[in-house]
Protein backbone atom coordinates (compact mmCIF):
# COMPACT_ATOMS: atom_id res chain seq x y z
CA UNK A 1 0.00 0.00 0.00
CA UNK A 2 1.09 2.92 -1.06
CA UNK A 3 0.09 6.91 -0.20
CA UNK A 4 0.21 9.30 -3.47
CA UNK A 5 -0.71 12.86 -2.14
CA UNK A 6 -2.09 16.11 -4.31
CA UNK A 7 -2.80 19.35 -3.53
CA UNK A 8 -6.10 20.70 -4.25
CA UNK A 9 -7.18 23.58 -5.86
CA UNK A 10 -10.82 24.92 -5.76
CA UNK A 11 -12.76 27.91 -4.90
CA UNK A 12 -13.75 28.66 -0.44
CA UNK A 13 -16.80 27.22 -0.37
CA UNK A 14 -15.68 24.02 -1.85
CA UNK A 15 -13.07 24.51 1.17
CA UNK A 16 -15.64 25.29 3.60
CA UNK A 17 -17.15 22.03 2.64
CA UNK A 18 -14.54 19.88 3.39
CA UNK A 19 -14.29 21.61 6.53
CA UNK A 20 -18.05 20.31 7.52
CA UNK A 21 -17.56 17.13 6.30
CA UNK A 22 -13.86 16.88 8.81
CA UNK A 23 -16.09 18.41 11.47
CA UNK A 24 -18.88 15.25 10.91
CA UNK A 25 -16.70 12.68 10.91
CA UNK A 26 -14.78 13.95 14.05
CA UNK A 27 -18.40 14.24 15.75
CA UNK A 28 -18.48 10.15 14.36
CA UNK A 29 -15.32 9.54 15.96
CA UNK A 30 -16.28 11.00 19.27
CA UNK A 31 -19.57 9.61 19.26
CA UNK A 32 -18.36 5.91 19.09
CA UNK A 33 -15.93 6.37 21.54
CA UNK A 34 -18.66 7.73 24.18
CA UNK A 35 -20.62 4.35 22.97
CA UNK A 36 -17.63 2.07 23.87
CA UNK A 37 -17.03 4.06 27.10
CA UNK A 38 -21.04 3.48 28.46
CA UNK A 39 -21.61 0.25 27.00
CA UNK A 40 -19.48 -3.13 27.47
CA UNK A 41 -18.55 -5.89 25.04
CA UNK A 42 -18.69 -3.05 22.12
CA UNK A 43 -17.11 -4.89 19.10
CA UNK A 44 -15.43 -3.27 15.82
CA UNK A 45 -18.98 -4.16 14.30
CA UNK A 46 -21.16 -2.77 16.78
CA UNK A 47 -19.69 0.52 16.29
CA UNK A 48 -20.10 0.15 12.52
CA UNK A 49 -23.81 -0.17 13.15
CA UNK A 50 -23.78 2.61 15.64
CA UNK A 51 -23.20 5.06 12.67
CA UNK A 52 -26.07 4.33 10.80
CA UNK A 53 -28.01 5.23 13.83
CA UNK A 54 -26.11 8.32 14.16
CA UNK A 55 -27.18 9.00 10.66
CA UNK A 56 -30.58 8.97 11.72
CA UNK A 57 -30.68 10.90 14.65
CA UNK A 58 -28.76 13.89 13.53
CA UNK A 59 -29.62 15.39 9.95
CA UNK A 60 -25.72 16.39 9.10
CA UNK A 61 -24.78 13.34 9.98
CA UNK A 62 -26.77 11.56 7.35
CA UNK A 63 -24.60 13.94 4.36
CA UNK A 64 -21.77 12.16 4.94
CA UNK A 65 -21.31 9.01 3.25
CA UNK A 66 -21.77 5.52 4.80
CA UNK A 67 -18.30 4.65 3.96
CA UNK A 68 -17.27 7.76 5.51
CA UNK A 69 -18.93 7.46 8.57
CA UNK A 70 -18.21 3.68 9.03
CA UNK A 71 -14.10 5.13 8.11
CA UNK A 72 -14.78 7.63 11.26
CA UNK A 73 -16.16 4.10 13.33
CA UNK A 74 -12.78 2.62 12.55
CA UNK A 75 -10.74 5.46 13.52
CA UNK A 76 -12.38 5.37 16.95
CA UNK A 77 -12.36 1.57 16.77
CA UNK A 78 -8.01 1.69 16.18
CA UNK A 79 -7.65 4.02 19.55
CA UNK A 80 -9.93 1.51 21.08
CA UNK A 81 -7.88 -1.58 20.01
CA UNK A 82 -4.11 0.07 20.54
CA UNK A 83 -5.61 0.95 24.41
CA UNK A 84 -6.27 -3.29 24.80
CA UNK A 85 -3.11 -4.25 23.45
CA UNK A 86 -1.47 -2.28 25.39
CA UNK A 87 -3.15 -3.79 28.40
CA UNK A 88 -2.55 -7.00 27.46
CA UNK A 89 1.18 -6.49 27.05
CA UNK A 90 1.28 -5.25 30.10
CA UNK A 91 3.22 -1.41 28.82
CA UNK A 92 4.77 0.68 31.65
CA UNK A 93 3.11 3.57 32.29
CA UNK A 94 -0.19 5.18 30.67
CA UNK A 95 -2.08 2.90 28.33
CA UNK A 96 -3.37 5.16 26.24
CA UNK A 97 -6.75 5.21 27.22
CA UNK A 98 -9.10 6.69 24.22
CA UNK A 99 -9.63 10.27 24.13
CA UNK A 100 -12.29 12.22 22.02
CA UNK A 101 -10.41 14.24 19.20
CA UNK A 102 -10.73 18.18 19.40
CA UNK A 103 -9.24 18.75 16.21
CA UNK A 104 -9.36 16.55 13.35
CA UNK A 105 -7.89 17.14 10.02
CA UNK A 106 -8.76 14.77 7.46
CA UNK A 107 -12.10 12.76 6.59
CA UNK A 108 -11.68 9.21 4.49
CA UNK A 109 -13.62 7.97 1.83
CA UNK A 110 -13.45 4.74 0.42
CA UNK A 111 -15.02 3.66 -2.56
CA UNK A 112 -17.49 6.08 -2.92
CA UNK A 113 -18.71 9.43 -2.88
CA UNK A 114 -15.39 9.92 -5.64
CA UNK A 115 -14.53 9.96 -9.03
CA UNK A 116 -11.11 10.58 -10.87
CA UNK A 117 -12.51 12.85 -13.97
CA UNK A 118 -8.95 12.55 -15.41
CA UNK A 119 -5.76 12.16 -13.72
CA UNK A 120 -5.76 15.89 -12.76
CA UNK A 121 -9.41 16.02 -11.25
CA UNK A 122 -11.09 14.51 -8.74
CA UNK A 123 -14.90 14.93 -8.36
CA UNK A 124 -16.74 14.65 -4.66
CA UNK A 125 -20.36 13.30 -4.99
CA UNK A 126 -21.52 12.87 -1.61
CA UNK A 127 -24.21 15.63 0.44
CA UNK A 128 -21.38 17.93 1.60
CA UNK A 129 -21.66 18.97 -2.05
CA UNK A 130 -17.55 19.34 -2.34
CA UNK A 131 -17.87 19.35 -5.85
CA UNK A 132 -14.50 18.97 -8.55
CA UNK A 133 -11.18 20.03 -7.73
CA UNK A 134 -7.77 19.93 -9.65
CA UNK A 135 -5.02 17.89 -8.71
CA UNK A 136 -1.53 19.61 -8.30
CA UNK A 137 1.18 17.09 -8.22
CA UNK A 138 3.77 15.34 -9.89
CA UNK A 139 1.98 11.96 -9.72
CA UNK A 140 0.88 10.35 -12.24
CA UNK A 141 -2.75 8.17 -11.39
CA UNK A 142 -3.31 6.73 -15.13
CA UNK A 143 -0.77 4.23 -13.88
CA UNK A 144 -2.92 2.99 -11.83
CA UNK A 145 -6.29 1.01 -12.49
CA UNK A 146 -9.22 3.16 -10.22
CA UNK A 147 -9.88 -0.33 -8.36
CA UNK A 148 -6.42 0.11 -6.86
CA UNK A 149 -7.49 3.07 -4.98
CA UNK A 150 -8.88 1.78 -1.78
CA UNK A 151 -9.26 5.43 0.06
CA UNK A 152 -9.17 9.04 -0.75
CA UNK A 153 -8.48 10.93 2.11
CA UNK A 154 -8.77 14.96 1.91
CA UNK A 155 -6.37 16.87 4.55
CA UNK A 156 -6.71 20.48 6.13
CA UNK A 157 -3.28 21.26 6.68
CA UNK A 158 -1.56 25.38 7.66
CA UNK A 159 -0.98 25.59 3.47
CA UNK A 160 -3.99 24.18 2.13
CA UNK A 161 -6.54 21.64 1.40
CA UNK A 162 -4.59 17.91 0.06
CA UNK A 163 -5.83 15.07 -1.31
CA UNK A 164 -4.29 11.19 -0.51
CA UNK A 165 -4.83 8.15 -2.55
CA UNK A 166 -4.40 5.19 -0.87
CA UNK A 167 -3.40 2.45 -3.55
CA UNK A 168 -2.97 -1.14 -3.05
CA UNK A 169 -0.06 -2.02 -5.09
CA UNK A 170 2.96 -4.21 -4.21
CA UNK A 171 5.80 -1.89 -2.94
CA UNK A 172 9.24 -4.90 -3.09
CA UNK A 173 12.06 -4.37 -5.00
CA UNK A 174 14.84 -6.47 -5.59
CA UNK A 175 18.54 -5.29 -5.31
CA UNK A 176 21.53 -6.68 -5.42
CA UNK A 177 23.73 -7.64 -1.94
CA UNK A 178 25.80 -5.04 -1.08
CA UNK A 179 27.75 -7.46 1.26
CA UNK A 180 27.76 -4.67 4.01
CA UNK A 181 26.42 -4.49 7.45
CA UNK A 182 26.60 -1.17 9.80
CA UNK A 183 25.44 -0.59 12.94
CA UNK A 184 23.83 3.16 13.99
CA UNK A 185 23.56 5.24 17.21
CA UNK A 186 21.62 8.10 17.13
CA UNK A 187 22.54 11.35 19.11
CA UNK A 188 21.83 15.07 19.63
CA UNK A 189 26.15 16.27 18.70
CA UNK A 190 25.34 14.31 15.49
CA UNK A 191 22.35 12.52 13.86
CA UNK A 192 23.84 9.45 13.94
CA UNK A 193 27.49 7.62 14.01
CA UNK A 194 27.85 4.34 12.28
CA UNK A 195 30.25 1.32 12.89
CA UNK A 196 32.35 2.85 9.86
CA UNK A 197 32.97 6.00 12.10
CA UNK A 198 30.99 8.29 9.96
CA UNK A 199 29.05 10.88 11.99
CA UNK A 200 26.15 12.44 10.35
CA UNK A 201 25.77 16.06 11.08
CA UNK A 202 22.61 16.76 13.62
CA UNK A 203 20.52 19.59 11.32
CA UNK A 204 18.45 20.81 14.23
CA UNK A 205 15.91 22.43 12.12
CA UNK A 206 13.64 23.03 15.02
CA UNK A 207 16.19 25.07 16.68
CA UNK A 208 17.26 26.82 13.62
CA UNK A 209 14.21 28.12 12.94
CA UNK A 210 12.90 28.89 17.32
CA UNK A 211 14.27 32.74 16.75
CA UNK A 212 11.68 32.86 13.71
CA UNK A 213 8.94 30.91 15.59
CA UNK A 214 9.53 33.06 18.77
CA UNK A 215 9.03 35.91 16.46
CA UNK A 216 5.90 34.81 14.88
CA UNK A 217 4.33 33.11 18.11
CA UNK A 218 4.81 36.58 19.36
CA UNK A 219 2.90 38.69 16.61
CA UNK A 220 0.05 36.53 17.13
CA UNK A 221 0.00 36.79 20.91
CA UNK A 222 0.00 40.49 20.26
CA UNK A 223 -3.39 40.15 17.94
CA UNK A 224 -5.51 38.05 20.22
CA UNK A 225 -8.33 39.24 21.95
CA UNK A 226 -9.63 37.57 25.32
CA UNK A 227 -13.25 36.60 25.57
CA UNK A 228 -13.89 38.21 21.80
CA UNK A 229 -13.78 36.84 18.69
CA UNK A 230 -10.83 37.05 16.88
CA UNK A 231 -10.19 39.05 14.07
CA UNK A 232 -8.80 37.90 10.59
CA UNK A 233 -5.09 40.00 11.48
CA UNK A 234 -4.82 37.02 14.14
CA UNK A 235 -6.16 34.49 12.17
CA UNK A 236 -3.47 35.75 9.35
CA UNK A 237 -0.78 35.54 12.32
CA UNK A 238 -2.23 32.29 13.80
CA UNK A 239 -1.55 30.83 9.81
CA UNK A 240 2.05 32.42 9.49
CA UNK A 241 3.14 30.59 12.58
CA UNK A 242 1.53 26.87 12.10
CA UNK A 243 2.65 27.47 8.24
CA UNK A 244 6.20 27.57 9.79
CA UNK A 245 5.80 24.63 12.30
CA UNK A 246 4.62 22.53 8.97
CA UNK A 247 7.88 23.32 7.09
CA UNK A 248 10.41 22.31 9.90
CA UNK A 249 8.18 19.09 10.04
CA UNK A 250 8.43 18.49 6.61
CA UNK A 251 12.60 19.26 6.63
CA UNK A 252 12.45 16.91 9.59
CA UNK A 253 10.70 14.34 7.83
CA UNK A 254 12.70 14.55 4.50
CA UNK A 255 15.72 14.49 6.25
CA UNK A 256 14.99 11.27 7.89
CA UNK A 257 13.60 9.58 4.72
CA UNK A 258 16.67 10.48 2.89
CA UNK A 259 19.14 9.34 5.51
CA UNK A 260 17.12 5.93 5.85
CA UNK A 261 17.08 5.81 2.28
CA UNK A 262 20.83 6.04 1.59
CA UNK A 263 21.73 3.40 4.31
CA UNK A 264 19.60 0.97 3.04
CA UNK A 265 20.62 0.86 -0.21
CA UNK A 266 24.22 0.49 0.65
CA UNK A 267 23.88 -2.05 3.38
CA UNK A 268 22.67 -5.38 3.29
CA UNK A 269 21.86 -5.01 7.51
CA UNK A 270 21.65 -2.16 9.48
CA UNK A 271 21.34 -2.50 13.04
CA UNK A 272 20.20 0.29 15.77
CA UNK A 273 19.24 0.85 19.16
CA UNK A 274 15.78 -0.55 20.09
CA UNK A 275 14.98 3.01 22.38
CA UNK A 276 12.07 3.87 24.08
CA UNK A 277 11.83 7.95 22.92
CA UNK A 278 8.55 8.16 24.57
CA UNK A 279 10.27 7.92 28.05
CA UNK A 280 13.49 9.73 26.88
CA UNK A 281 11.62 12.76 26.16
CA UNK A 282 10.63 12.98 30.04
CA UNK A 283 13.80 14.38 30.77
CA UNK A 284 13.75 18.10 30.91
CA UNK A 285 16.62 19.43 29.64
CA UNK A 286 16.73 17.20 26.48
CA UNK A 287 13.31 17.40 25.91
CA UNK A 288 13.18 19.85 22.92
CA UNK A 289 16.37 18.00 21.13
CA UNK A 290 15.49 14.81 21.38
CA UNK A 291 12.04 16.01 19.66
CA UNK A 292 14.08 18.06 16.98
CA UNK A 293 16.09 15.11 15.93
CA UNK A 294 13.47 12.96 14.93
CA UNK A 295 14.96 9.50 15.77
CA UNK A 296 11.33 8.06 15.44
CA UNK A 297 10.59 8.85 12.22
CA UNK A 298 13.72 8.02 11.12
CA UNK A 299 13.86 4.69 12.38
CA UNK A 300 10.34 4.02 10.87
CA UNK A 301 11.55 4.58 7.46
CA UNK A 302 14.10 2.68 8.05
CA UNK A 303 12.04 -0.35 8.63
CA UNK A 304 9.68 0.73 5.76
CA UNK A 305 12.54 0.58 2.93
CA UNK A 306 14.40 -2.37 4.75
CA UNK A 307 11.03 -4.45 4.38
CA UNK A 308 10.77 -2.48 0.51
CA UNK A 309 14.18 -3.47 -0.74
CA UNK A 310 14.06 -7.09 0.91
CA UNK A 311 17.56 -5.43 3.68
CA UNK A 312 17.33 -6.75 7.24
CA UNK A 313 16.86 -3.94 9.97
CA UNK A 314 17.36 -5.28 13.41
CA UNK A 315 16.71 -2.92 16.35
CA UNK A 316 18.91 -4.40 19.54
CA UNK A 317 18.55 -3.57 23.21
CA UNK A 318 20.54 -0.15 24.18
CA UNK A 319 21.53 -1.00 27.82
CA UNK A 320 25.54 -0.07 28.33
CA UNK A 321 25.90 0.12 24.44
CA UNK A 322 28.15 3.28 25.64
CA UNK A 323 29.61 1.93 28.38
CA UNK A 324 31.24 -1.38 26.88
CA UNK A 325 34.49 -1.38 25.67
CA UNK A 326 34.94 -3.58 21.65
CA UNK A 327 38.90 -4.32 22.61
CA UNK A 328 38.42 -6.00 25.90
CA UNK A 329 34.48 -6.13 26.61
CA UNK A 330 34.86 -4.49 30.58
CA UNK A 331 32.07 -1.64 31.18
CA UNK A 332 33.45 1.70 31.49
CA UNK A 333 30.86 4.21 33.05
CA UNK A 334 30.79 7.49 31.54
CA UNK A 335 28.54 10.60 32.12
CA UNK A 336 26.60 12.54 29.12
CA UNK A 337 29.32 14.94 28.88
CA UNK A 338 31.90 12.78 28.29
CA UNK A 339 32.28 12.17 24.93
CA UNK A 340 35.51 10.37 24.06
CA UNK A 341 35.62 6.63 25.22
CA UNK A 342 39.21 5.61 27.43
CA UNK A 343 39.26 2.48 28.66
CA UNK A 344 42.08 0.65 31.05
CA UNK A 345 43.10 -1.17 28.13
CA UNK A 346 44.32 1.64 26.25
CA UNK A 347 41.33 1.58 23.56
CA UNK A 348 40.47 4.88 22.76
CA UNK A 349 37.67 5.56 20.36
CA UNK A 350 34.61 8.37 20.22
CA UNK A 351 32.11 7.61 22.74
CA UNK A 352 29.33 7.09 20.02
CA UNK A 353 31.31 4.88 17.90
CA UNK A 354 32.22 2.89 19.87
CA UNK A 355 28.55 2.13 20.93
CA UNK A 356 27.83 1.98 17.09
CA UNK A 357 30.49 -1.11 16.69
CA UNK A 358 28.75 -2.58 19.36
CA UNK A 359 25.26 -2.26 18.36
CA UNK A 360 26.43 -3.66 15.43
CA UNK A 361 28.12 -6.79 17.11
CA UNK A 362 24.81 -7.29 18.95
CA UNK A 363 22.86 -6.97 15.62
CA UNK A 364 25.18 -9.48 13.82
CA UNK A 365 24.39 -11.93 17.09
CA UNK A 366 20.65 -11.59 17.18
CA UNK A 367 20.26 -12.28 13.44
CA UNK A 368 22.36 -15.45 13.84
CA UNK A 369 19.86 -16.68 16.74
CA UNK A 370 17.23 -15.89 14.24
CA UNK A 371 18.80 -18.20 11.69
CA UNK A 372 19.65 -20.41 14.07
CA UNK A 373 15.98 -20.63 14.95
CA UNK A 374 14.90 -21.24 11.52
CA UNK A 375 16.60 -24.61 10.68
CA UNK A 376 14.78 -25.66 13.97
CA UNK A 377 18.10 -25.50 16.77
CA UNK A 378 17.90 -23.36 20.06
CA UNK A 379 20.72 -21.12 21.44
CA UNK A 380 20.54 -20.86 25.05
CA UNK A 381 21.77 -17.10 25.27
CA UNK A 382 18.49 -16.13 22.29
CA UNK A 383 15.75 -17.19 24.73
CA UNK A 384 12.45 -14.89 24.36
CA UNK A 385 14.41 -12.51 21.91
CA UNK A 386 12.06 -11.82 18.65
CA UNK A 387 13.02 -10.16 15.82
CA UNK A 388 10.84 -6.95 14.94
CA UNK A 389 8.28 -7.76 12.01
CA UNK A 390 7.96 -5.57 9.29
CA UNK A 391 4.25 -4.99 7.73
CA UNK A 392 3.94 -4.68 4.13
CA UNK A 393 3.76 -1.20 3.69
CA UNK A 394 4.19 2.34 5.67
CA UNK A 395 0.93 4.97 5.53
CA UNK A 396 2.99 7.46 3.64
CA UNK A 397 5.68 7.45 0.88
CA UNK A 398 4.42 11.05 -1.01
CA UNK A 399 7.80 12.35 -1.08
CA UNK A 400 9.72 9.69 -2.90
Amino acid sequence: MIVLEFKLKGKQHQYKAIDEAIRTAQFIRNKCVRFWMDNSKVSRADLSKYTKQLAKEYWFASKLNAMSRQASAERAWSSIARFYDNCKKKVPGKKGYPRFKKNSRSVEFKTQCWKLLDPKHIQFTDKNNIGKFKLVGTWDLAFYDEKQIKRVRLIRRADGYYCQFCVSVDVQIDTLPTKKAVGLDVGLEYFYSDSNKHQEPNPRFYRTGEKQLNRLNRQKSKKFRKGQPQTNNYKKALNRYARKHLKVSRQRKEHAKRLALRLIQSNDLIAYEDLRIANMVKIGKLSKSINDAGWYQFRTWLEYFASKYGKIAIPVPAAYSSQECTKCGRLVKKTLSTRTHQCTCGHQEHRDIESAIIILQRGLRRAGHALTHAWGETSSSSVGENLLGYGDSLNQESGL
